[in-house]
């Protein structure tokens, strides 16, 4: 029999129309995500116009636009001794780029020269001379980090800046040999540059480099996995302190202060007064700390008010209720005195942190905990136990959807006590739930969590 009297073609037709009708949303969707480089508008910040939103043509005609949006150690990583990271991925959104070519970081003001440039598939590398707007290609020998913007020195454009919330996490981690501290600086250095959201900073209280080094990110399972990096990439062995949520302290009403620090010890003293008020920023605030010179006159020289502002700040680095840094605050300065010898910035600067210490307490600070937005999806057989859960760990319940046998349940759940959820979870839905975090905002705890924390930073001191 003839091959085409076997077959229906009206048949054959319809089931040809009914496969693209089902794959048409998916194929909408994919082109709705990763559209064609030149036909979306592509926006950049002006910076000599305060950061004036400019609309990009998208194409090879114009100034060279790019951004570094990924880094990678690749194979050729360890010949490069003097950075870490061996190339970045570079997304042009305008212009072209050529290997050879001189470029400039405008968020370092950095000059730099594209000695290789290269196309990437999958593993494989294609050395290419240039690069048009709309495509991804990889530079080699470029010290940047991620989100910085590279462009032909025409222009002075930013992309879009990336939104990068404060880190809610933090771990003590130390190497456990002395000879693996290089490679341990190295991965942090790398880390860094890699991922914005993850930070090292040291042990403010011990202040000894390498040995008590802070980490802090996002949650547990980051920090985790940039550990788990560090034996696995740089093969070296980690001591691992107990995760610390990174609280912060506020005040909630105004208080004045007026602090004469004087001292004579022989030889020239010091002296000096400030006064003035310290009150919370508004809500919603786009600073943490405000300091306002509202003296009139010359009470206090000006130049020695760069010193009182610095020890506001150094002050505010710790509050006195658990030692968190205090954020939302405006210091005011409304007042002073100083002598002619005895005067220093030093005078000032110490006359400034006791004037905050001495107000701190009339302020009515309150501690600040990250809050975070949890989504769980469990079978709705788990749904009371989950919910019950959720309310002993002092969350709030914002949302309860139903996504066919599945219940989803959107909380506001306070992070420090959020530890072992995932394991929590699993016993409860039978390892059938699931959960995603994300930072929401830092809120004030109750009072009697305020009271447990004051008194267990009271005791770890006394015990110190």
């Amino acid at each position: 029999m003839p091959l085409s009297s076997s077959i229906n073609c009206g048949n054959f037709h319809d089931k040809i129309v009914e496969k693209v009708q089902g794959v048409q949303p998916l194929l909408d969707g994919v082109l709705s995500y990763l559209p064609c480089p030149t036909e979306v508008s592509n926006y950049a910040l002006d910076q000599t116009k305060n950061e004036e939103k400019v609309e990009l043509a998208g194409t090879p005609v114009g100034p060279l636009v790019a951004l570094a949006f990924k880094l990678e150690e690749g194979r050729f990583g360890q010949l490069t001794y003097l950075s870490y990271v061996s190339h970045f991925f570079n997304r042009i959104y305008e212009g072209v780029i050529r290997k050879g070519d001189f470029i400039i970081n405008i968020n370092t003001g950095k000059k730099v020269k594209v000695p290789r440039l290269v196309r990437l598939h999958s593993n494989e590398m294609e050395d290419i001379q240039e690069a048009h707007a709309g495509q991804i290609v990889a530079v080699f020998g470029v010290d940047c980090a991620s989100g910085d913007t590279f462009t032909d020195g025409s222009v002075k454009y930013t992309m879009t800046s990336m939104n990068v919330p404060e880190p809610v996490m933090s771990l003590a981690v130390s190497p456990v040999s002395k000879d693996s501290g290089g490679q341990f600086s190295k991965a942090l250095n790398r880390f860094q540059r890699e991922d914005p959201t993850f930070r090292v900073g040291l042990d403010a209280e011990s202040g000894q480099v390498g040995m008590h080094t802070i980490i802090s990110g996002m949650g547990e399972l980051h920090l985790d996995i940039y550990v788990e990096r560090i034996r696995r990439e740089y093969k070296v062995d980690a001591t691992v302190g107990k995760p610390r949520v990174n609280f912060r302290e506020t005040v909630t009403q105004r208080a004045e202060f007026d602090y004469l620090h004087k001292k004579q010890s022989g030889g020239q003293g010091q002296y000096g007064r400030v006064c003035g008020y310290v009150e919370p920023l508004p809500t919603g605030s786009p600073t943490k700390f405000e300091f306002e010179n509202n003296i009139v006159g010359q009470a206090i020289p000006s130049n020695f008010v760069p010193a009182i502002e610095k020890g506001f700040k150094e002050a505010a680095n710790s509050g006195s209720l658990i030692g968190y840094p205090v954020e939302n605050i405006r210091i005011v300065l409304t007042d002073g005195a100083s002598h002619a010898v005895d005067s220093s910035e030093l005078a000032f600067k110490l006359a400034a942190i006791y004037a905050f210490r001495q107000c701190y307490t009339a302020a009515k600070p309150v501690i600040l905990e990250p809050v975070m937005l949890v989504e769980l999806k469990a079978p709705t057989e788990f749904q009371g136990t989950v919910i019950g859960d959720i309310n002993k760990r002092k969350g709030l319940i914002v949302g309860n959807d139903q996504e066919g046998d599945d219940s989803v349940v959107t909380a506001h759940v306070p992070l420090n006590n959020m530890f072992g959820y995932s394991t929590s979870l699993r016993s409860m839905t039978q390892g059938k739930g699931e959960f995603t975090m994300e930072y929401k905002e830092h809120s004030p705890v109750s009072n009697d969590v305020q009271m447990q924390l004051v008194n267990t930073y009271k005791a770890t001191k006394a015990a110190e």
